[in-house]
């Protein structure tokens, strides 16, 4: 593939080495010091040896103009990996146009939590050259393809990585939604609202509606009421390959969100069907990496002992 116009030459460090030769940045370029965190990034990479290209708004909104810019869209066609740095809500939205790409992802974190972003902005060189170099631990996340129907036409559809939420207005007031499972009746819950989340959304809005924690290499999804009329609908965990609908019966003003990033209006009798998607995110760690060790480390277990 040809170089865009402008893009710098990459140094002579020998690429014989290394498993990934072109990398894309993706930068969370509202956050403070982006731009000087992405340009360092860029010149690591080069300097192993890496063609390096910027997302096009990374490049557009950081003023980092010597690198060439690729659409988001088209990172999955050009380059060999797609480095993150944000947050998990930055990994989040790139994670969900970018599993179809298969194109796998490498998180290094100037965000908060960094529960899928987990390489430390602060010491990512080391990681990052080990990654390159062919060593790191794979893991595969699920995602969810989820439709809301009317009326036999589908309204609106999304992935998520997340979770899929239906939520009751801001009536002071529950909903009611019936549910099913492979079309078969489960119950008809009156709550505030509904979550599935996958086993990575099983850590965020879930966890703190009372659900449990899953570890990623489970193939399922988990079911939680949030704030339930009857206190033994408690949280069900199901096979990710079963198709989950939740059809709303009362209530006003219900709304869906997908990852908290796109919503849709509800209406009586709208269904919203949730299946496992075909495509997995695709994330690369450090060697050693444990999912135990993050979930130690984000939620400050052994603290004060």
């Amino acid at each position: 593939m040809s170089k865009a116009p402008g893009a710098p030459t990459p140094s002579a460090a020998p690429r014989s080495g290394l498993k990934f030769g072109h990398v894309a940045i993706i930068g969370k370029f509202q956050a403070p010091g982006s731009r000087d965190a992405v340009d360092a990034i860029a010149h690591t990479l080069m300097d192993l040896g890496c063609e390096v290209s910027l997302e096009e708004e990374t490049a557009h909104s950081t003023g980092l103009s010597s690198y060439s810019a690729i659409p988001l869209k088209s990172i999955g066609k050009c380059c060999d990996l797609a480095l993150v740095v944000g947050g998990d809500g930055t990994m989040l939205g790139v994670g969900r146009q970018m599993a179809e790409e298969g194109i796998p992802l490498v998180g290094i974190n100037q965000g908060r939590l960094g529960f899928i972003t987990d390489i430390p902005l602060d010491s990512y060189q080391e990681s990052l050259t080990s990654i390159l170099r062919g060593e790191y631990e794979e893991d595969s996340r699920a995602l969810m393809d989820a439709a809301v129907w009317r009326d036999g036409h589908c309204e609106f559809r999304a992935t998520a990585l997340n979770d899929v939420v239906v939520n009751r207005g801001g009536a002071a007031s529950m909903i009611e939604l019936r549910v099913e499972v492979d079309g078969h009746f489960v119950a008809n819950q009156r709550a505030d609202g509904l979550i599935i989340a996958s086993p990575t959304g099983s850590t965020a809005y879930a966890l703190s509606a009372g659900g449990p924690m899953m570890h990623p290499g489970i193939p399922g999804w988990v079911m939680v009421p949030i704030a339930p009329h009857t206190l033994s609908n408690r949280p069900v965990v199901l096979p990710s390959d079963r198709e989950i609908a939740m059809e709303v019966v009362a209530g006003k003003d219900a709304s869906a969100n997908f990852d908290m990033h796109s919503f849709a209006s509800l209406m009586h009798g709208d269904r919203i069907v949730v299946r496992r998607s075909p495509h997995a995110l695709r994330l690369l760690h450090p060697v050693g990496w444990s999912y135990f060790d993050t979930l130690r480390k984000k939620l400050h277990w052994n603290e004060g002992h």
